[in-house]
């Protein structure tokens, strides 16, 4: 796994060697008594949450952990912050870790949330010295006002993880570890506490990230690691490992379905999962006046997104989905047939449609991508035909409009008035 920045030397800040949880379930409590005497029974399951985990994390680099609820992600966690003890293997973490595993963890509902903060802060190493230098500025970045000096038993889950991310992160440490607490805050609030943790990473803090927010994981993590069942079932680059477990789960929810990646020259990784039953076999960008295919798009210009469906099977109602990406995996623009209200039925095998979405190119200058999904229903989780990941790129150029910055283009120009009425005071 890869440093942040090539330029700078990283060292290894965790190293995970094959770690493995198990949990015992005796048939009563004799035979758990016994087992801790030392006498072998067979009176007793074993449950392996973690099994055979193997990664490393470098200074300054984010990993994404991802996986359905009870992969054991959140049991991994604990091992890598000790609060539970692995089975077999090691972890070695060099450095400093602040964690924030679950809401509410190590508060008092009875204290204050200043309360809260000393203690909290005491547990993570801070003397009372230090906590009392950062007590203004944990007060200020949770922002809860008046609510700071109430007891945490009357807060909002919302203003409990405002509490707890301000004293997680008053001192950067060497590990940041966070554990979907951020999903219960407001926007707003996950705008800033997301702002904190790049800057953390960009002065050398290693994160590790747990979310089901495709989206923060593409714009932060430098590596995915995807569990399943308790084991590693890949990792790699970002939109690698997102794009092949966003397929699994429609796979899973479906019947067998078959997962193809592949990276073209450009850098980017199409992925293609479905059933077959319905298949894009056409998928172009034209100019709107003539037709024509093309290749780099300019800013302003009008154009057809043609896409054309063979389908291989009785199909009782199909939709199709598109959806824009940029080189960042961020998401452009999305919308389906189903909301359109372009739903098609009854289709048999052989038939065939052309779809046809005209739009102005208000994209910035850069490379772009489109994803498709033909599905039954709404979304890829009700019959997945096929859904295919960057299976059209294109850039965007910008030929006669006036340069500007960003993903997208205002096609206005500013309008200036000049008010020349004012009086200038001569004095004597």
């Amino acid at each position: 796994m890869s440093s942040h920045d090539s330029s700078t030397p990283s060292k290894t800040i965790l190293q995970v060697n094959g770690v493995g949880k198990c949990y015992t379930k005796f048939d009563s409590s004799f035979v758990r008594l016994m087992h801790w005497a030392g006498f072998s029974s067979n009176a007793k399951t074993e449950y392996w949450a973690n099994r055979d985990i193997h990664f490393s994390v470098q200074s300054g680099q984010a990993v994404a952990i991802i996986g359905q609820n009870g992969a054991g992600k959140s049991t991994l966690l604990k091992m890598i912050t000790g609060t539970v003890r692995p089975t077999v293997g090691t972890i070695a973490v060099s450095g400093t870790i602040s964690a924030m595993l679950e809401l509410g963890l190590g508060f008092n509902p009875e204290f204050t949330g200043r309360q809260n903060a000393y203690m909290a802060g005491g547990l993570m190493g801070l003397s009372q010295k230090q906590l009392d230098a950062l007590m203004p500025e944990i007060e200020a970045f949770a922002e809860i006002g008046d609510f700071f000096e109430m007891p945490l038993r009357v807060y909002s889950s919302g203003m409990q993880a405002r509490l707890a991310f301000a004293v997680a992160t008053a001192v950067r440490p060497d590990v940041l570890i966070v554990d979907e607490i951020l999903s219960v805050g407001d926007s707003y609030f996950q705008h800033r506490s997301f702002d904190r943790i790049k800057q953390f990473k960009e002065q050398g803090t290693s994160i590790i990230l747990v979310t089901h927010g495709m989206s923060d994981v593409r714009a932060i993590c430098d590596h995915v690691i995807l569990i399943d069942k308790g084991q590693i079932l890949k990792q790699g680059a970002p939109d690698e490992v997102v794009d092949y477990y966003n397929a699994m789960i429609a796979q899973k929810e479906n019947e067998k379905l078959n997962i193809e990646q592949k990276r073209d020259e450009q850098g980017w990784l199409k992925t293609r999962s479905g059933s077959g039953t319905a298949v894009v076999t056409k998928l172009v960008l034209q100019d709107a006046k003539t037709e024509e295919e093309v290749a780099a798009a300019q800013v302003g210009q009008a154009l057809n997104l043609v896409c054309e469906v063979l389908v291989n099977g009785e199909i009782p109602e199909l939709v199709l989905g598109m959806m824009m990406r940029d080189k960042q995996g961020s998401v452009i623009w999305g919308s389906n047939t189903f909301h359109t209200k372009a739903v098609q039925t009854d289709l048999e095998t052989g038939d065939r449609l052309r779809y046809t979405l005209p739009f102005e190119c208000r994209l910035g200058p850069g490379s772009y991508s489109v994803t498709t999904a033909l599905t039954r229903g709404e979304s890829h989780l009700d019959q997945n035909f096929e859904w295919s990941d960057n299976l059209l790129v294109f850039d965007v150029i910008n030929v006669d409009k006036n340069i500007f910055i960003g993903s997208q283009w205002l096609p206005n120009a500013f309008a200036v008035t000049l008010d020349k009425s004012h009086t200038k005071t001569v004095s004597n």
